[in-house]
């Protein structure tokens, strides 16, 4: 296995790959899936490193990169590969910048609370996040083909109006993004933020049938799919006590929270 300064890799499977960075705050995982003909990246990371340095080292299969949603750790490497697809409701964000967040408070929180030696290359004085156009743009109930896995994109939007997760239905892996992760609270309390379309989506991907396990983009790799009835039991008791608005605050579940 990679032995890395900056990256964490994890083999999910002889074909599937965890890549993680552990010495910052946010604990970001990218996925690298390769099939028969291309791979596919589910995102780069923060770009405090190259994430390209990585892949290279895994497969010297075409890499597409799959954006999840356009927030800066999850695009900090994306000028490093020909291929990126976003959905449509965040290509204005790629392409113009993301909206809401000021270049100082994303050099911040970049740069804060970050445990393990950086690369000579990132100084959060300048730090950038990558802004450019996409190759294409996806839309809900594509397929990405990769020749011996097929992988399903729904769109499922609130912490971003572009938020998609993606389903390996050959593997029965769901990469949720944002959208469903442990430890720390789903983000839903932005005004860039939609609650209502958040608890929508956690509903839509809790009715997708043969999810074998979940991999979210922070903390944790790899939840059983049994959160999804605590999620579904979420989703009835946000909507029932009129929950579902900004200003509500954190609501804890068993195995996730939402902060609204």
């Amino acid at each position: 296995m990679i032995k890395d300064s900056w990256f964490t890799v994890q083999k999910i499977d002889t074909n599937t790959y965890a890549i993680s960075e552990y010495g910052h705050w946010e604990k970001v995982h990218s996925f690298l899936l390769l099939g028969l003909e291309k791979a596919i990246l589910i995102d780069t990371g923060l770009g405090i490193d190259n994430i390209k340095r990585i892949t290279d080292q895994l497969t010297t299969l075409p890499i597409e990169v799959i954006t999840t949603h356009v927030h800066t750790d999850h695009i900090g490497s994306h000028g490093e590969y020909e291929k990126i697809y976003v959905h449509e409701g965040d290509k204005d964000w790629l392409v113009n910048g993301i909206k809401g967040l000021s270049i100082e408070q994303i050099r911040k929180d970049i740069s804060r609370d970050i445990t393990l030696p950086t690369p000579k290359t990132f100084d959060p004085v300048t730090y950038e996040p990558f802004q450019g156009e996409p190759t294409g743009l996806v839309s809900d109930g594509d397929i990405f083909d990769l020749g011996n896995r097929k992988l399903v994109i729904y769109h499922t939007p609130g912490h971003s109006p572009g938020h998609i997760s993606v389903f390996d239905e050959t593997n029965g892996y769901l990469f949720t993004g944002d959208l469903l992760y442990d430890e720390t609270p789903i983000y839903a309390f932005y005004p860039s933020t939609n609650p209502v379309d958040l608890v929508n989506s956690l509903e839509r991907i809790s009715e997708i049938p043969d999810i074998s396990m979940i991999y979210g983009s922070h903390n944790t790799l790899g939840l059983k799919p049994k959160i999804l009835e605590e999620v579904k039991n979420a989703v009835k008791y946000l909507r029932k006590n009129e929950l579902t608005k900004f200003g509500t605050g954190i609501h804890t579940f068993n195995g996730f929270s939402v902060q609204f």
